[in-house]
């Protein structure tokens, strides 16, 4: 049987699904609460504590608890590597368009903040394991940020991982002032006569750490997924290793899979 708090955040919580309450609506302060549930203040403090941790409010300091705005949500699903390949070879113009993140949300170039910084390290046992190249291997380490421009916390935290030697060719993959670069890296590697066959993706969930809680403004108790990506080209060689992490209160996996016919 609920408890006092479970049953006053329960009744807020339908306040807010209905449209009672919405995004952005101040609620009646914690003594008005009180009052109107006939209840105690650290009872109140409870229920809404607990509706917080469901990411549907939050406690601006020294204003009070607000409605929670619904974040812009990322539905990534398996035909995007595809639909990548196809961009690889088409015009810059054509390139210039749209990208994976207007894909997956359905924004406009127009509407995203992008971030990226390169640099060169050695490949630790993880990465050369999944490389197939001994340790000490050079390896060009991308990170990328983007986010919708009318929101402060990014759409995911990627870090990509290339054998510099595969792309050194051409002086422009080793430039971080090139990014965004339009087309994605599926272009890039055209560029240095890359074609890729397939793509590995590798999906785990776990708590976020509290760096990565910070950066991607989870509410309390939001897990993230974790998804390592490999990029496999014509000859068998892995060419790009990702690690993504998706904060999981805005971000939805779709896998589609056709089966043959009988």
């Amino acid at each position: 049987m609920a408890v006092a708090y479970e049953r006053i955040a329960d009744e807020l919580r339908q306040s807010i699904r209905t449209g009672e309450l919405r995004p952005g609506d101040r609620l009646p302060p914690e003594t008005k609460l009180a009052e109107t549930y006939k209840r105690s203040v650290p009872t109140i403090r409870d229920a809404l504590r607990l509706l917080r941790d469901e990411g549907l409010i939050e406690k601006q300091h020294g204003r009070g608890n607000f409605v929670r705005r619904p974040r812009t949500s990322a539905l990534r699903d398996n035909a995007r590597h595809q639909w990548e390949k196809d961009r690889a070879r088409e015009s810059m113009d054509e390139r210039l368009q749209t990208g994976a993140t207007e894909h997956d949300t359905g924004l406009k170039v127009n509407d995203l903040v992008f971030f990226a910084a390169y640099r060169e390290i050695k490949a630790e046992k993880d990465l050369a394991e999944a490389f197939g190249v001994p340790e000490g291997t050079a390896l060009l380490e991308r990170s990328y940020r983007t986010r919708y421009a009318a929101e402060s916390a990014p759409f995911s935290l990627v870090t990509s991982y290339i054998p510099r030697s595969l792309i050194e060719e051409n002086p422009d993959l080793l430039d971080e002032t090139k990014e965004p670069w339009p087309g994605g890296t599926q272009n890039q590697l055209h560029t240095v006569g890359i074609e890729v066959d397939r793509v590995e993706e590798r999906v785990t969930a776990r708590p976020p750490t509290p760096e990565e809680a910070e950066e991607l403004e989870l509410p309390p108790g939001t897990s993230v997924l974790i998804l390592r990506k490999k990029s496999i080209d014509i000859d068998d060689r892995v060419v790009d290793v990702s690690d993504v992490t998706l904060p999981g209160d805005r971000t939805e996996l779709l896998f589609t899979t056709p089966l043959e016919r009988w």
